[in-house]
């Protein structure tokens, strides 16, 4: 029986464990708040909270029999919370056979809007990418010393069915800002989780992967083609100097880059649903219409 268990059963973890249930896999894993643990519950799924604790009995008796580790929760100021408190118990899981890392292609930091493919050195331009690139290298060491196939995942930006920029634009909250030679590159949940699923199937240890669309762009460029698919006016454009941002949304504005893909269809022979954004939003359009 393969089983499924998902450090932080969020947005792109569930993309994944939806589509395995359905091949009958068994889902196990965990999330923060207690809601969640009662929804992802009430599904089918074996979950226990996990907040970065150790000793957490619930979840270390979930881990057995685990086929296939997701793990999607981002490094704390400890570094990884599951290699910190964990490391034991996933290193005696005989049925292991597949990790996978979730990180973020900003751990390539600035790159002036050039492309940058797997063989690009990170460059990580925060404290938050540094730890992302910490943890990479933490959990493939992990995978040679527990000789397990581990895998990285830098994810660009997600996007999807109740997380878009339709969802901001109708609540009034979307804004257009605007920066010289600003690209982001974006990758639709349902194309992480065939991602994942090829992976899945073709094991390579230490193997890194960008998961991308085929088109990176400015996001300004991005919430003026969803206006105009509602019928609405985009928001006025916002020069980056005068925009009112958080610190955690200006860091996002701190590196252009253009993420390749190339890897994901040449080596798991990836065929993206959703290659650029325009299909990606016509489809969401479709499904809330």
């Amino acid at each position: 029986m393969s089983r499924l268990f998902a450090f932080g059963l969020g947005f792109s973890a569930q993309a994944l464990a939806e589509r395995l249930a359905d091949k009958g896999w068994q889902i196990a894993g965990t999330a923060r708040d207690p809601r969640n643990v009662a929804q992802l519950d009430a599904r089918g799924y074996a979950v226990a909270r996990f907040t970065g604790e150790p000793g957490n009995a619930a979840l270390a008796k979930l881990l057995q029999g685990t086929t296939h580790l997701l793990l999607s929760i981002p490094p704390g100021k400890e570094g990884d919370p599951v290699l910190a408190h964990y490391r034991a118990e996933l290193a005696a899981l005989s049925s292991l056979r597949w990790i996978g890392y979730l990180s973020t292609v900003g751990v390539y930091g600035d790159q002036d809007g050039n492309w940058v493919d797997e063989s690009t050195e990170p460059k990580p331009n925060t404290a938050r990418t540094e730890a992302r690139v910490e943890a990479e290298r933490a959990w493939l060491a992990f995978g040679e010393q527990a000789s397990v196939p581990v895998h990285i995942f830098r994810l660009a930006g997600i996007y999807g069915q109740g997380r878009c920029v339709f969802d901001k634009l109708r609540d009034g909250t979307a804004r257009r800002i605007k920066k010289g030679n600003q690209v982001f590159s974006r990758i639709h949940v349902e194309d992480i989780a065939s991602v994942l699923e090829a992976s899945m199937a073709r094991p390579r240890a230490g193997a890194i992967y960008n998961v991308a669309d085929d088109e990176p762009a400015a996001p300004g460029e991005v919430v003026a083609y969803a206006a105009e698919m509602l019928g609405m006016t985009p928001p006025p454009e916002v020069p980056f100097e005068e925009a009112d941002l958080t610190p955690m949304a200006r860091s996002f504005y701190e590196g252009s880059r253009r993420i390749g893909n190339a890897r994901i269809k040449s080596e798991l022979g990836v065929e993206l649903r959703y290659p650029t954004y325009r299909e990606g939003l016509a489809s969401l359009l479709e499904h809330t219409s």
